[in-house]
Order: C-alpha cells, then sequence, then structure tokens
C-alpha cells in the first residue's frame, strides 16, 4: 500500500536559550493511501502542532515529512501554498468558509483557481461530491442561511473537491451538537470508503476518533499509544479509547 504521509524523527521546539519547550518529542508514523487515522491527545500534548507542522503552517526543528513522496520541509516559501492546493485539503472546526458565496461557490472555489478547468467539468465535480455528503439543497445558500453541521459538511466538500492526496481535519465536530456531528462523521466515513480519501484528523473526542481505522494517542510530544480497530465494531473501539485513556492517563476528563 502506497505511503501518502511518512514523519520521520520530527521535533518542534518554542522559545529561546534557557527557556526551550519541546512540543513534539521525536514522533515518527506513516498514514497509508486511504486509511483513516485519528489523533487524540489532552490539551498541551502537542497534537495540534503535529497537525500544523504536517499542513505546513508551522515548520519542525529537526525530523522529516514526506506526503506523496515530497519532502516538505524543504519546499521553498513560494511552493508551499501550490503544494497545500494540490496536495491538502483542511476541515476547520470553525468551519472558514466565506461569507459572501454560496455553498456551490465555496466549494468550487479551489476549482476555479486550477488552470484548464471549464464550468461544466466544475459543476459535475461539485454536484457529484454534494451528493456524496448529501448536501445538494443547500448549493444555492450563504453560509448564514446553513446550520453548523451542513456548514460543516460543506468544508468537507471543499476539502474533498480538488481530490488531495491528504485530508487534514482539526476538531471538525468541535462546534456541532452530537447529532451533526454523527453525520458528518458518516459523511467523512463514506469519503473514506467510496473516494478513498486519507484522512489525518485530531480530536479530543472518543466517539469522533471511534470512526478512525487506527488512533495516535499523544501525550507530552511524544507517541505514547497506539490503537487499531481492526474488525471492532464502532462500540467496542469506543470502549477501548475509553480504556486506553483511563490507563495512561487516568483522568478521562483531561481527553474528552
Amino acid at each position: 500500500m502506497k505511503e501518502i504521509l511518512q514523519v520521520k524523527d520530527i521535533e518542534k521546539y518554542y522559545g529561546n536559550k534557557g527557556n526551550v519547550t519541546k512540543a513534539i518529542n521525536n514522533i515518527s508514523f506513516n498514514v497509508e493511501e486511504g486509511e483513516f487515522v485519528g489523533i487524540m491527545g489532552p490539551s498541551g500534548s502537542g497534537k495540534t502542532t503535529l497537525l500544523n507542522c504536517i499542513s505546513t503552517v508551522d515548520n519542525i526543528t529537526t525530523g522529516n515529512i514526506k506526503i506523496n513522496g515530497k519532502e516538505i520541509t524543504k519546499l521553498k516559501s513560494k511552493s508551499i501554498e501550490k503544494f497545500r492546493r494540490e496536495e491538502l485539503g483542511f476541515i476547520f472546526q470553525d468551519f472558514n468558509l466565506l461569507d459572501t458565496l454560496t455553498a456551490f461557490e465555496n466549494i468550487a472555489l479551489a476549482l476555479t483557481i486550477q488552470e484548464g478547468k471549464k464550468a461544466k467539468n466544475i459543476r459535475d465535480r461539485v454536484l457529484e461530491v454534494a451528493r456524496k455528503l448529501d448536501i445538494e439543497e443547500v448549493l444555492s445558500k450563504f453560509p448564514y442561511e446553513m446550520s453548523g453541521g451542513q456548514k460543516q459538511r460543506v468544508a468537507a466538500a471543499r476539502a474533498i473537491i480538488t481530490n488531495p492526496s491528504l485530508i487534514l481535519a482539526d476538531e471538525p465536530t468541535g462546534a456541532l451538537d452530537s447529532k451533526a456531528s454523527r453525520l458528518l462523521l458518516d459523511s467523512f466515513e463514506k469519503l473514506n470508503e467510496e473516494m478513498n480519501a486519507t484522512i489525518l484528523m485530531v480530536t479530543h473526542d472518543a466517539f469522533t476518533a471511534s470512526y478512525a481505522h487506527r488512533i495516535l494517542f499523544i501525550k507530552d510530544g511524544r507517541v505514547f499509544n497506539e490503537l487499531i480497530r481492526g474488525n471492532d465494531s464502532r462500540k467496542e473501539f469506543f470502549n477501548r479509547i475509553i480504556e486506553v485513556v483511563t490507563l495512561l492517563g487516568g483522568d478521562t476528563n483531561n481527553v474528552f
């Protein structure tokens, strides 16, 4: 299986001499094409810093990160924006939709800035993704006319529309109620299974994490445990997640 993401021996320091914080401490892992991987950990564990480094928002101090075979730590600043646009899809907790554009326009925006894309092809692609995420009825609406769950599914459609190598989701259910969260996660599952989307998701929520194939637990900047779902049902996997947090942290309130 092709490895989409390769993280090797990365470290990230903040601060100056005499006052240095090691946010990431020698982390290594790979994500294969079509995998859905969750990252969990208490506040301050380094999970968001890790996602920022993978997304090229932040620079690592040492180590290597490859996405689809490309060494992102060696990209020059002029190349980073193009790399993000072509290789990465983003889903944020606060949606990050453009208020002056309709749902259709928000989703299509990434395609319109790609050279050689015809209007009909863009429309067909947007409709295809919208059908999979059950958001056809909101395509003509502006963000203020949509519910939180609808906005997040529009954001998910925007993330997948260009067929990126990797989708990065940062607390995607954090602003949603339980029903909207379930609908969104069902959409993630559909993107993963039907479109072979590779997803790396940071979450503090055990139910959200139970949708992943594999979970990396981060503590004090290190990967301290890993769970693989295997043939477990989502409920069984959820219970295993709780067990790991209880055994290794002792206080589920700090993580969930």
